[in-house]
């Protein structure tokens, strides 16, 4: 058991290089900010974190690499994210529809759908969206 192990996870994306992309981002500090579906924390029952919430962020291999802690947490709709949130999310984006795009394939795919229990499932302007800020606290040996 780690000393970290009271934390709740922090799960960027699914296991695989997708996951270890955005963790390496968090982890040399280009990502400061993260977004996910409103209907992902509605599908499993969830509250949003509150600011200030720590959270150890786990990798493809289950390890925990890093503590990080919440500093800001806004819904909003996805026709209202700015091009500062964008970039923030450390993926290399260079506008906000650059960002959109990579984000609704990530939305659109099978593996999400199946997450959220709809086959259909498609985001458009109004679809809410949780954008999330933080900060690492803690980088963990691996």
């Amino acid at each position: 058991m780690s000393a970290h192990s009271s934390l709740p996870p922090y799960l960027l994306a699914f296991p695989g290089p997708l996951r270890d992309r955005l963790v390496a981002a968090v982890l040399s500090g280009e990502k400061v900010s993260t977004t996910g579906l409103l209907a992902e924390y509605e599908a499993e029952q969830e509250e949003l974190p509150p600011v200030g919430e720590r959270s150890v962020v786990i990798d493809s291999y289950g390890r925990e690499v890093a503590v990080i802690e919440l500093t800001g947490v806004r819904v909003l709709a996805l026709g209202d994210v700015d091009l500062r949130h964008a970039l923030d999310e450390g993926e290399g984006h260079t506008s906000v529809a650059e960002w959109r795009a990579g984000h609704e394939r990530f939305w659109h795919s099978e593996e999400m759908r199946e997450a959220l229990g709809d086959p259909e499932f498609t985001v458009d302007d109004t679809t809410l969206i949780v954008a999330e800020r933080f900060r690492v606290v803690e980088r963990l040996p691996s």
